[in-house]
């Protein structure tokens, strides 16, 4: 399992202090110089370890999935085909994602913003959900490591993207949760073809 290196203590506080403006406030709450000031750091502090609120969200993102590899190597997806056990790990991972809906909402908002320099981290986010995709493709009977193989990958570059885009709709306020869940399960059973 791929775990995010450690942060050093002033990089932790400073994301916890964004994390709990967004939880707040959401997107436009996450001031830089407020994070700054409430994490008791001088802003181009700040600056040296992240780039943009962008960036730092991001981050912020990075430690929810490193939650999320935790709590699936613990309770892998259940379900007795590869479809019953992908809809299971996209409930436990839109429960998650949808427990703190302002930061959600901030989170999601940063990953969509289409600033090339934080690519990698993105596609670091992905990297690391097509992982735990496959896992709940191939279940927990089978060898859970190793990458995922041409068929997972196009299976979850889809589901990612239909999870994505109903998380986005989720967060305008166009559906609910279980929405989000069936589109995703909807899309699999369509490219599994059950």
């Amino acid at each position: 399992m791929f775990q995010s290196a450690p942060m050093e203590e002033r990089a932790r506080r400073i994301v916890d202090t964004a994390v709990e403006l967004a939880e707040k406030g959401g997107f436009e709450a996450v001031r830089l110089r407020d994070v700054a000031s409430v994490a008791g750091v001088a802003l181009g502090t700040l600056y040296r370890h992240f780039r943009s609120k962008e960036d730092l969200l991001l981050a912020a993102l990075a430690e929810e999935v490193a939650q999320l590899e935790i709590y699936m190597a613990a309770h892998p997806a259940k379900g007795d085909t590869p479809i019953e056990r992908v809809t299971s790990f996209f409930r436990t991972a839109t429960q998650g994602m949808c427990r703190r809906p302002m930061l959600a909402q901030a989170i999601l908002r940063a990953a969509a913003s289409c600033q090339p320099e934080l690519t990698e981290k993105v596609s670091r986010f992905h990297g690391r959900v097509m992982a735990m995709i496959a896992r709940a493709l191939r279940g927990s009977g089978t060898d859970g490591g190793g990458k995922p193989d041409k068929r997972e990958e196009e299976i979850g570059v889809v589901l990612e993207q239909v999870w994505f885009a109903s998380l986005v709709g989720w967060g305008g306020g166009l559906h609910d949760q279980p929405t989000v869940i069936e589109n995703v399960r909807s899309a699999a059973a369509l490219m599994m073809r059950q």
